[in-house]
């Protein structure tokens, strides 16, 4: 574990405690969950003693579990479970330091993917406390107990693999090779390969699908010799990690606004000062793998695309993660040691199991980590679950994050926050209160995020014409307002899903009554409808128009578009030639930044966004835009009729405003300087400990095109 290595901070004003104005921030000192976090790591708090009062419910229940230790064997309360105890206490001694025994990691294999992940997070701490000699005898008799379902016996193959360990025999490992379980079988391969064994492992012309064919071949006796050659090294090697959705197909599935920024930010940073080359890790599926099996593929001068393959038959979701924790740190340990020039340094900025899988990739290749810590799932935990009856599933699935969130600062060599409301990382302290103090620093820092500057797209004209056509006659539907004059756009830009919420917009815009006045236009989601939360988020609009029909000729529902087609639709309905007035609205539940919604502003559009996250730290209401309450779908009304009742002078006095600040502030530019200093700061403190890495790994198969 990485303790000694520190955030960069900034200084603390005398007399300042950073805990406490944090605690300020996020909710009332007593907020339950916060205040036990921070009686867990010792925080200097005073008043009663932190819990919940009251009746007892499952959150009360698993977090005293989690932090607090329920006494012995079940509570008495019995909302929890004993796995669900288990899997506290096991989360309770990683924090606090310590490690299970090798046999108590291997019994804790068969409790889920969020005890694996624990098990998977702590191993080489287990390994190292116990020694390889008694972690290798319970991985063996684990393994040849015979019971052990397939995704358990996987894990203590690929836990072997990832320790140099040697629990079964050539036979018996030949024989886990050939097994029908592909979890297994793949395993076994890359046992085989970490311990001297390629030349057991199956020819890559007996691969079933691309999948197979991709890793026998980096596995294989005779691998490609491919190698992205640049010269001699003139600067570090940077990775950014973006795993969900495509790079370059934002508003689509899981794809976003972290792409359009890895992207620019990525362009940006090749050749800022001590970086010399970009690679953004993302992930390929057995049918992208089809499509290209290229690994590596330059996407700019010194920015690079490197794909870890995923046994899958589609994109990752969030939630399927877990199941490819072990294989994907693998990948990530064989490609960043492969390449001619290795990775100095990682960034990973989501705390999921896919960041917590590239991260001890990182550790056995010898890289170094960054990790964008931001209070997701914790703002909004007590909140949600504090009540008799919770939904269990989804508490469970947020505590798992909230784990995993610390183990990435644990690990990370660095860590930064998202600015909030203060212009720095303060808040955060109150969400991870580890970071107070540690090794002495103080606030973590908070560089700027930032857009990329406007390029028109391919056939501007033409396009912009074509969308703004589309957007009219939804104007055309409207009513014209009483006092003359023509009806309002209000535009809302982001991927279907449940956390943009364009439901809630749609039933705001109806129920408020500004169905009346103003025309809506939401942009994404894939033009296929192939994606099920998509499918969803559709359906539920649906059920919004079916209370009003006269309200559906005035929305519009777009496809995702390039983000410089979003960017030129913003910049033609600001256009002050226009006879229709838009206003630009970000529906989130809540936002940590909020890309889309500095996009808008820099194209000069009036923009609210929501109370919650970050946007605060840029955007203040009534004075460069609204911040409006998104929680509901009558806060939320109430939110746009104030949008719209903004009188013209005021809105472009308000858009300019924004524009400015946006224009001088938040560029992709500003954030590759200051990301690069972070970036040769921690690379300049040297490697960490990369302990087996077992025999050098072959070249990665990649593309200079």
């Amino acid at each position: 574990m990485n303790r000694s290595h520190t955030a960069r901070t900034g200084a603390v004003p005398a007399g300042h405690h950073p805990l406490r104005a944090a605690r300020t921030a996020a909710g009332e000192p007593s907020e339950p969950f916060l205040a036990v976090r921070a009686a867990h790591w010792r925080a200097p708090l005073t008043g009663d003693a932190p819990g919940w009062r009251g009746t007892p419910h499952l959150l009360a229940e698993l977090v005293r579990a989690e932090y607090r230790g329920g006494g012995s064997g079940t509570d008495p309360a019995g909302f929890a479970t004993p796995r669900d105890l288990r899997l506290a206490r096991l989360r309770r001694l990683v924090r606090a330091g310590g490690v299970p025994t090798p046999s108590e990691c291997v019994r804790l294999l068969d409790g889920g993917e969020h005890a694996r992940a624990a098990v998977f997070d702590a191993w080489q701490d287990v390994v190292r406390r116990s020694g390889p000699t008694r972690a290798e005898a319970a991985l063996r008799a684990g393994l040849r107990a015979g019971a052990a379902p397939e995704p358990a016996a996987a894990a203590m193959l690929d836990l072997a693999a990832a320790a140099t360990l040697r629990p079964l025999t050539r036979p018996e490992l030949r024989e886990a090779a050939s097994a029908p379980g592909r979890q297994r079988r793949h395993a076994a391969w890359r046992l085989l390969a970490a311990t001297g064994g390629r030349s057991l492992i199956p020819d890559v012309g007996t691969a079933g699908d691309a999948y197979e064919r991709t890793l026998l071949t980096l596995l294989g006796r005779n691998p490609p010799a491919e190698r992205v050659r640049g010269g001699p090294r003139r600067g570090i090697v940077v990775a950014q990690s973006m795993l969900l959705g495509r790079l370059d197909r934002p508003g689509e599935g899981m794809s976003g606004g972290l792409g359009v920024l890895l992207s620019s930010l990525g362009d940006a940073l090749a050749g800022t000062g001590p970086v010399a080359r970009v690679l953004t890790v993302v992930t390929a599926c057995t049918p992208e793998l089809a499509a290209d099996p290229v690994l590596l593929r330059r996407r700019s001068p010194g920015h690079w695309v490197l794909r870890i393959p995923v046994d899958s038959a589609n994109q990752l979701r969030p939630d399927e993660f877990g199941r490819h924790r072990e294989a994907m740190a693998w990948w990530a340990a064989e490609l960043f040691s492969s390449l001619a020039t290795p990775v100095d340094v990682l960034h990973v900025r989501y705390a999921d199991d896919g960041s917590l899988a590239l991260a001890e990739g990182a550790r056995r290749a010898g890289t170094r980590v960054v990790f964008t810590a931001t209070p997701d799932p914790h703002r909004q935990l007590t909140e949600r679950y504090d009540k008799p009856a919770p939904d269990g599933t989804a508490l469970r699935d947020d505590l798992h994050r909230v784990f995993v969130a610390d183990r990435l600062v644990e690990r990370a060599d660095r860590v930064v926050g998202i600015a909030g409301r203060d212009g720095g990382a303060t808040e955060l302290l109150g969400y991870f209160p580890q970071l107070l103090g540690r090794d002495g620093a103080g606030v973590p820092s908070a560089p700027p995020e930032g857009i990329p500057p406007y390029l028109p797209p391919p056939r501007a004209q033409a396009r912009r014409a074509e969308l703004l056509r589309t957007v009219d006659a939804a104007v055309a539907a409207t009513p014209e307002p009483a006092g003359g004059g023509t009806p309002a756009v209000l535009l809302c830009v982001g991927r279907l899903h449940p956390v943009k919420q364009q439901d809630l917009l749609v039933r705001a815009w109806i129920g408020s009554g500004c169905h009346r006045r103003a025309a809506l236009v939401l942009v994404g989601g894939s033009a296929h409808a192939g994606d099920p939360v998509e499918r969803a988020m559709r359906a539920r609009v649906e059920d919004a128009l079916r209370a009003c029909p006269e309200a559906r000729r005035r929305l519009v529902l777009l496809p995702a578009l390039s983000n410089a087609e979003v960017r030129m639709l913003e910049r033609g309905l600001a256009d002050p030639a226009r006879s229709s007035s838009a206003r630009y609205v970000c529906a989130s539940a809540k936002e940590e930044f909020g890309l889309g919604l500095l996009e808008a502003m820099e194209a000069g559009l009036l923009a609210a966004g929501p109370l919650r996250g970050g946007v605060p730290h840029y955007l203040v209401d009534g004075h460069n835009g609204l911040l409006i309450d998104t929680s509901r779908a009558e806060t939320l009304g109430d939110g746009l009729a104030r949008l719209l009742a903004v009188d013209a002078g005021s809105a472009a006095a308000m858009a300019a405003r924004a524009q400015a600040l946006v224009r001088t502030t938040f560029s992709s530019a500003a954030m590759a300087g200051t990301l690069a200093e972070h970036y040769a700061a921690v690379a300049e403190a040297g490697a960490p400990t990369a302990t087996s890495r077992g025999p050098a790994a072959p070249a990665v198969p990649a593309s200079t095109h």
